[in-house]
């Protein structure tokens, strides 16, 4: 498996925008992407403008496909504004 950690940071003004997009574009994926396996959009309380997303994909090649997508091209367009800072990390299975 591949695992993918996005961490945005949102614009304090954006938040309420940024979810509804945000939610779509993980259902979008886990619904028209057979091997992405898990997409999860997670928030932390007390950092209310940071978002989490973990994501796991059958291999790397199919991350390639939902970073090519056209759902995913969309989201990122339409979010590009609204977010302050964006991390991204990858991890490979190492052992089950």
């Amino acid at each position: 498996m591949y695992a993918v950690v996005v961490t945005f940071t949102i614009k304090p003004d954006a938040y309420e925008a940024f979810m509804p997009l945000m939610h779509n574009n993980a259902q979008v994926s886990l619904n028209e992407e057979p091997d992405c396996h898990q997409f999860d959009v997670l928030t932390d309380p007390d950092q209310p403008n940071e978002v989490l997303l973990y994501e796991l994909y059958t291999d790397a090649a199919a991350f390639d496909v939902h970073l090519a997508s056209d759902h995913f091209k969309r989201f990122n367009a339409e979010t590009a504004d609204m977010v302050a800072a964006k991390t991204v990390r990858t991890f490979t299975q190492v052992a089950q």
